[in-house]
């Protein structure tokens, strides 16, 4: 069985806890300055990160140095990703990544990736709307614009994106395609972070024998 140190111990970090102990899974240690665990015990171990993207940016080689795997919840990196990628890959470090971990989320990315093939040449104008709670402090969120980046791989148009933050909504994704003759509307409701968190710690459990970097999604559609 896996042992995990969680990098972040946010909301985020805290959900992870209580999904690892639902499991019987071992939590070595749940840190904010994730360079201070010594080598000897990051090597025996997957770390879960879920901090900042300045943090990530600062810390994402010694985690690719140190741990024996590396799950990165983590976004607003996207614009390095070829740089952290190649790093896990040089070093041999397993490492799985996604804007979210979410299973249902998953299904919407592959969702949008089916529909955007399937309108494309039919006059659809894409536009991408996501809500998160008011203590969000990325905007647009991760997960928009990982499906601003499917719909225009595949369509070819870049969607408008807007951002709403109100109250406590954990989040909700929804992509529309619309013509002069219809509307086609895709949609995720999270009810809580906690699926969030399951996911997170399904990939955690999947680094098990695995080699090299993967996107979270490729790994269970």
């Amino acid at each position: 069985m896996i042992k995990v140190i969680i990098s972040g111990y946010g909301r985020m970090g805290h959900m992870i806890e209580a999904v690892l102990a639902k499991r019987g899974i071992e939590l070595v240690a749940a840190s904010e300055d994730i360079v201070s665990i010594p080598r000897e015990v990051a090597k025996q171990c997957v770390c879960i990160d879920f901090t900042f993207p300045e943090s990530f940016r600062k810390n994402y080689r010694f985690l690719a140095e140190n741990f024996g795997a590396v799950v990165i919840g983590t976004t607003g990196w996207n614009d390095i990703r070829e740089e952290v990628i190649s790093y896990f890959e040089k070093c041999g470090t397993p490492m799985i990544w996604s804007s979210n971990y979410s299973i249902g989320v998953n299904v919407l990315f592959a969702a949008v990736e089916r529909a955007s093939a399937l309108l494309k040449g039919y006059g659809y104008e894409p536009h991408i709307t996501e809500t998160h709670h008011i203590h969000k402090l990325d905007a647009p969120s991760g997960t928009a614009k990982s499906l601003g980046l499917i719909v225009n791989d595949v369509l070819g148009v870049n969607p408008e994106i807007e951002s709403i933050r109100e109250g406590e909504v954990p989040g909700i994704h929804t992509v529309e395609f619309k013509s002069a003759c219809d509307r086609l509307s895709l949609t995720h409701e999270a009810f809580s972070r906690e699926g969030f968190a399951e996911g997170a710690v399904a990939a955690a459990l999947l680094t098990e024998g695995l080699e090299g970097v993967h996107e979270f999604k490729s790994l269970i559609l």
